[in-house]
């Protein structure tokens, strides 16, 4: 589903809520209730949303398996294009960096392509389709099994191509951020390469927009404490930002 601006913002405002009323959203983007009812009816067709008597609610989610590719470019994508550029003007020229799969991670690669002398492995087809025309990078791509669904590369393979490098910095996206710092995704070969990745990296970035937070999903990656930097859109709770502290890092917070 193509997506117009009101119907992204309409989103936005879901994801950063959970829920909404049909006025309240009417009044937050400036149109009539009708609209909005309009919309979200479209939207909930297409599974990004839930209507409920009066209301719009995010679609319910699962633990084992994340919503579509698709709809993860559509969701919070300002957030994500305001987190990649704020990640990618802290990333110094001349360095080496590992991404990993991931639509946070394809807008982090987009905001790299005025950067000069950098070298960047990945396991993801999309990042390396972007950055490969960049004259000021060089690309390397993991070996293994390609995802139909996003173009992501993931298998024993990918681990132990991941595993011969030592990267400056580190590039992580993740699907869930639990209360207790846990971070969670949903395939399984996708964390083992993600794990490798935080092995191999001398920081370890996370960029997660807030929708990330509380959000469920089954495989446990790794916990807040190995992450140097969190990248988000809104303020996260204050237990995020109390375990980064413990542990040594920080969260930066985009305008």
């Amino acid at each position: 589903m193509r997506l117009n601006p009101r119907q992204r913002k309409l989103l936005d405002e879901i994801a950063s809520r959970q829920s909404a009323g049909i006025d309240e959203l009417a009044r937050l983007l400036g149109v009539t209730a009708q609209t909005v009812r309009r919309d979200s009816t479209l939207l909930a067709r297409a599974g990004l949303l839930s209507r409920f008597h009066g209301g719009v609610s995010l679609a319910a989610g699962s633990t084992i398996e994340n919503i579509g590719y698709g709809q993860r470019q559509s969701l919070n994508a300002d957030g994500k294009r305001r987190i990649a550029r704020a990640l990618a003007r802290d990333i110094p020229n001349g360095c080496s960096l590992i991404l990993n799969i991931g639509t946070t991670t394809e807008a982090v690669a987009t905001a790299l392509l005025g950067h000069r002398d950098l070298k960047v492995v990945t396991n993801s087809l999309n990042v390396a389709s972007i950055l490969a025309d960049s004259p000021g990078c060089e690309v390397l791509v993991a070996g293994g099994s390609v995802r139909a669904r996003d173009h992501g590369i993931v298998g024993e393979a990918t681990v132990d191509f991941i595993r011969q490098f030592r990267a400056d910095i580190g590039v992580i996206g993740i699907s869930s951020i639990e209360a207790d710092g846990t971070l969670r995704d949903f395939d399984y070969r996708e964390v083992k390469v993600a794990q490798a990745v935080i092995e191999q990296s001398r920081e370890v970035w996370l960029a997660a927009d807030h929708g990330k937070f509380g959000r469920r999903a089954m495989v446990q990656l790794a916990h807040l404490s190995q992450v140097d930097v969190l990248y988000t859109d809104a303020p996260p709770p204050e237990a995020v930002l109390r375990m980064l502290a413990e542990a040594g890092g920080h969260c930066v917070v985009v305008d």
